[in-house]
């Protein structure tokens, strides 16, 4: 007996109900794990489930993608010393003006700024500042983002060099893993110093120039949740200054692009916009802050330099490359993903143009950074000349001659007053153009060194152990200024020191202004004017004629200071 076709149909269905049924339990089973991926590892869909992400396929968002709103650890701030509060008082301006360079045009110009900060903008407390490019309390600052208000600066390029291309990559990240615990609890930054921020971190650190990042990778069941924001340039509170250098972020993350160049040693980040131009602040800015910072590695350390300055790093590169060994990497033209077990971001400084010993790495000195120096450039002579054991030697005298401001208009007078003396004298003129290396053993060779106020002092750093600076400022209450920018740093040099204020008589100004001005009789009047005001009037419109008879005296004390 045949079956008839309603039957059939029920059959069917009841296989097609069953077929579906078991279709249903078999995407269930997918779909549920699938969920619970999304819900709790979102990052795992995008990264993987190791994290990493190749660099050329990383966008910088992920690199700041955790909430910068979150509030983070707050750093306890070391007590500052009263005289900090007061700010760093300014070198005054030197015959080359330091402006910050802009492109345009595919030609480096120079911006239409102020050659100097006013220095009121170091004279308050930095905590106070709430602009961009100041720094707020810890508390308030961390986890905080601020806008660029300056576009990025593109210099050319030194190298993109890196280190260890060819090693065996597994065994790098083992490596970098096993020392992720080195940093503790302690901070990734510390922003309690006055005058410069600088971050610190031992482990797995991964440098993206790209992103602008420099991610610490946190270990599994790490609760650290960092956020930084960092221009590693040192002049903290200098709203001027910091607006033409790059901001950094510095974070702690679980989630990275993965590494394209294992380094062995550790990688130091600075800036070299700022106010570098200006021998002055080339050493008070970069060069004292950078041996501070990496004269502990003993050449063993990458430098990874924004904001580039191509020319400064090819004057310098004698000192450069007795700090480190390697070439520099630009971090504006570089595209890789750098992978550090020691990063250090920013300069440790302290006071203009000095060394704190009590807080730097290691304890290091201006006496080191003057025998550094002297190093560096080969010079060969380490003491000043001791005229009771060789009696027959003249001492040599450098006078610094300047040709536009802050002139001697008797310095023919002055040099035969020091021959008769019994000095060999020489006179030079130290510019920003002038040869290093040259100017250095010029330095080096003399015992005693005399100039007005002014950048061409910094010299003083290739002077010989116990040999002489002399200072002569100018009219116009400068005394002080001049005694923190040259004095307080040739005596910690090791050096002698002899500050000379001029007097109304060996002024230019009395050629300007009558002798009962008010110029005269009370020029701490004019600070409250400003910095530019101090400048123009006392520096840019001034020239110096010594008194002999009166100077006489600091060239006999100098002699002395040769006859111990």
């Amino acid at each position: 007996m045949k079956e008839r076709p309603s039957s059939k149909l029920v059959r069917g269905a009841r296989q097609e109900s069953r077929r579906f049924r078991l279709l249903v339990i078999v995407v269930g089973f997918f779909l549920v794990p699938l969920t619970f991926v999304v819900v709790s590892k979102p990052d795992a869909i995008l990264f993987g489930l190791s994290g990493k992400l190749p660099a050329d396929e990383a966008p910088a968002s992920i690199l700041i993608q955790q909430p910068v709103d979150k509030q983070a650890p707050v750093v306890a701030s070391e007590k500052i010393p009263t005289g900090a509060l007061g700010g760093d008082p300014k070198v005054v301006d030197d015959e080359a003006d330091v402006k910050p360079k802009e492109i345009r045009d595919g030609k480096e110009e120079d911006s239409n700024v102020l050659s100097e900060p006013d220095p009121a903008s170091g004279m308050t407390d930095p905590t106070h500042n709430k602009d961009g490019s100041g720094h707020k309390p810890d508390s308030e600052m961390l986890g905080e983002e601020r806008k660029d208000k300056e576009k990025k600066v593109t210099l050319p390029t030194v190298s993109n060099y890196t280190i260890h291309d060819n090693e065996d990559p597994s065994n790098a990240k083992q490596e970098g893993a096993s020392n992720t615990q080195q940093q503790g609890s302690k901070p990734l930054c510390d922003f309690s110093n006055f005058r410069a921020n600088v971050c610190e971190m031992r482990g797995d650190v991964r440098i993206h120039p790209k992103a602008t990042s420099v991610l610490y990778m946190e270990p599994e069941g790490s609760q650290r949740d960092e956020v930084w924001k960092i221009k590693p340039y040192p002049r903290k509170g200098d709203e001027f200054c910091l607006s033409h250098i790059t901001e950094l972020t510095v974070k702690s993350s679980k989630v990275a692009a993965e590494c394209t160049r294992y380094h062995e040693v550790p990688a130091v980040i600075f800036s070299l916009t700022g106010y570098t131009g200006n021998l002055f602040h080339d050493f008070t800015d970069v060069m004292v802050p950078l041996f501070t910072t990496a004269s502990q590695f003993n050449g063993e350390v990458q430098f990874l330099i924004t904001d580039m300055a191509l020319w400064w790093t090819i004057k310098y590169h004698t000192v450069l490359q007795k700090l480190s060994k390697y070439p520099i990497i630009d971090f504006s033209k570089d595209d890789q993903v750098h992978c550090f077990k020691h990063a250090i971001v920013g300069l440790h400084s302290y006071m203009e143009f000095t060394i704190d010993a009590t807080k730097s790495p290691h304890g290091v000195t201006m006496v080191d950074f003057n025998r550094f120096m002297r190093g560096a450039y080969s010079l060969g002579k380490d003491t000043a000349v001791m005229l009771g054991e060789n009696p027959k030697v003249k001492p040599r005298l450098l006078i610094i001659k300047r040709h536009r401001t802050r002139m001697f208009l008797n310095l023919d007078e002055i040099i035969a007053m020091a021959e008769g003396l019994g000095f060999e004298v020489v006179i030079d003129e130290a510019n920003v153009s002038s040869d290093i290396s040259g100017f250095a053993k010029l330095v080096n060779s003399v015992d005693v060194m005399m100039g007005v106020h002014g950048a061409g002092l910094t010299n003083c750093v290739f002077l010989p152990q116990n040999a002489t600076l002399i200072q002569i400022v100018p009219w116009g209450g400068l005394d002080w200024i001049s005694r923190v920018d040259f004095g307080d740093p040739a005596e910690m040099m090791g050096l002698r020191y002899k500050q000379y204020a001029i007097g109304v008589d060996e002024s230019s100004l009395t050629d300007q202004y009558p002798r009962d001005h008010e110029i005269f009789k009370n020029p701490i009047s004019f600070h409250k004017r400003g910095f530019e005001f101090i400048r123009h009037t006392f520096m840019d419109k001034q020239n110096v004629k010594l008194d002999c008879k009166r100077f006489r005296p600091v060239l006999l004390e100098a002699l002395d200071n040769l006859n111990p």
